[in-house]
């Protein structure tokens, strides 16, 4: 199933995802994580992609997931956070 969220985070920035799930087991087959936002280094949001894929469409396991990814890769999100990237993504559920 392929499904798209636009989302605006509340005093920050837009957030558009392009989710293609697997409805029966509910994990990530792709996604796309676009917006007006920026994230250093600029690589990491491809490497967050392709972290997510295959991964159960839990908020509280994804939220942790992308939480520890900023952490363990340094990575600066200017006008998002973790947990907006989890909204944006739940949205498409």
């Amino acid at each position: 199933m392929k499904m798209k969220s636009v989302y605006k985070v509340p005093d920050g920035k837009l957030i558009k995802i392009f989710l293609e799930y697997n409805l029966p087991v509910k994990t990530i087959k792709s996604i796309t994580i676009a917006g007006d936002f920026f994230a250093y280094p600029e690589e990491s949001i491809q490497q967050l992609e392709q972290l997510l894929q295959g991964k159960p469409l839990d908020e509280k396991k994804l939220e942790t997931m992308i939480k520890d990814f900023v952490k363990d890769n340094q990575v600066e999100f200017i006008g998002v956070s973790p947990a907006s990237i989890t909204d944006a993504i739940m949205r498409c559920k």
